[in-house]
């Protein structure tokens, strides 16, 4: 394995050069939370009106019945009573966990037994998103309705909240306590917590499906339902540069993400590209296209047989690779120097997401069988699986030291495993 980095380090492709360095020479994270000091936010949002209701798909009974009964996890958290979407762990201690459900519900709890903490109430529609500021200091949850609320953890109160139109993604600034969000009529909403200053950034008439802000802190990317791509100043509160047309994508987007220092960004659509851009230029750098394999029905989806899309990607820390995650069960690890197709690992069933360790070549993919499976990007050999759910995982998150994930699923459950690894 690489040598692992000091505490805290985000190295994301070690010391190898790839197709272009773009210095940012990125400041320290004071003078960032400054610089976010310094951001004119306008006295602007009202309530949207309501959109028509996102409708989530029944549990599939078949996929349920074949799951098998092994549980491989050491912490099994019940409180919710209907499907848990989503989960983050909080970033400093990496003790706690904060998740969200279709009850209504988000819950923050203690890894170690499964403790409940507080209950993040209020509620009135599915929590799609929640997730702790840099420091965690404070905890925000959002429903699909566009309700977003913050709390802060040591008193377990809630400080802020505000009403958007339906909500499509959160996410907090890696310096500041400034949370982003994207909502369905394409606007992208910034506000200061826990003052509620807050800044819009005006997108196509379509949804923002995805975003990310990029590791300096000044600017995000936000992908959109038309198959467009922009790239905003947090500060200015303009687009630097947009991906349309031929060098957008031809279907909406599902997942951005970028590389250690945000010289490159990776966009991931349902028209099942993947697109590698150049943050400075706003210039694409090469797609990545799926070469199309024999259809073959994923366990349990035999109606989505015929459609895929790229679900999940992202940059490993310490090697020049891209990990892409398919509808249809492929994982692809692209070498990025050299632009080509490294492995093609194949799972039964679709992957959900993916998400790379900090500081070695591992990538950790979860799908549609319930299972979490960890792969050596450098050999595309599996390394270990682990199951305990009896349906679909949903969202799933990594410890710092990767020594724990922790799981949410369709079966109203979220559950953590220790990661025993051979080499470590």
């Amino acid at each position: 394995m690489e040598p692992a980095e000091e505490p805290g380090a985000l190295g994301f492709h070690g010391d190898e050069e790839i197709i272009e360095v773009v210095e940012l020479g990125p400041p320290g994270p004071d003078d960032l939370a400054d610089e976010m000091e310094d951001v004119d936010f306008d006295d602007e949002g009202a309530d949207e009106p309501d959109a028509e209701a996102w409708e989530t798909e029944e549990d599939d009974e078949g996929v349920e019945d074949s799951m098998e009964a092994q549980d491989d996890s050491e912490v099994t958290f019940s409180l919710h009573s209907a499907s848990v979407f989503c989960v983050s762990l909080d970033p400093k201690t990496n003790t706690l966990a904060v998740t969200g459900g279709e009850d209504d519900k988000a819950f923050v709890w203690r890894l170690s037994d499964g403790e409940l903490l507080f209950e993040c109430s209020g509620h009135k529609d599915s929590v799609t998103c929640a997730g702790f500021s840099h420091d965690s200091v404070f905890v925000a949850t959002g429903d699909m309705s566009g309700l977003i609320k913050v709390w802060r953890v040591d008193t377990k109160e809630e400080v802020w909240s505000f009403e958007v139109g339906d909500l499509e993604w959160m996410e907090w600034h890696p310096q500041a306590h400034v949370l982003l969000a994207g909502t369905a009529d394409g606007n992208s909403w910034m506000w200061k917590i826990p003052s509620g200053d807050c800044k819009t950034f005006q997108g196509p008439a379509c949804p923002a499906t995805c975003g990310r802000i990029l590791p300096d802190g000044k600017r995000a990317v936000v992908g959109y339902e038309d198959g467009t791509m922009r790239i905003w100043d947090l500060k200015q509160g303009t687009s630097l540069h947009v991906l349309k047309g031929q060098d957008g994508h031809q279907d909406p987007l599902t997942c951005v993400a970028s590389n250690q220092d945000g010289s490159l960004i990776m966009t991931g659509s349902v028209d099942c590209h993947a697109k590698l851009i150049n943050s400075a230029t706003g210039k694409v750098v090469c797609v990545f296209k799926m070469e199309s394999t024999t259809p073959k029905p994923p366990a349990g989806e035999g109606e989505e047989a015929e459609s895929n899309s790229v679900e999940s990607l992202g940059f490993c820390n310490v090697m020049p690779l891209a990990a892409v995650g398919y509808l249809d069960g492929t994982l692809a690890i692209y070498d990025l120097s050299t632009q080509s197709l490294r492995h093609k690992c194949q799972h039964e069933s679709g992957i959900v997401q993916l998400l790379w360790e900090e500081s070695s070549a591992v990538v950790y993919t979860c799908s549609l069988d319930g299972a979490v499976r960890l792969w050596d990007a450098r050999s595309g050999k599996m390394i270990s699986e682990y199951r305990g759910h009896s349906a679909e995982i949903l969202d799933f998150a990594v410890n710092k030291d990767a020594s724990i994930v922790v799981t949410t699923s369709g079966d109203h459950q979220a559950k953590v495993f220790c990661v025993q690894r051979p080499d470590r």
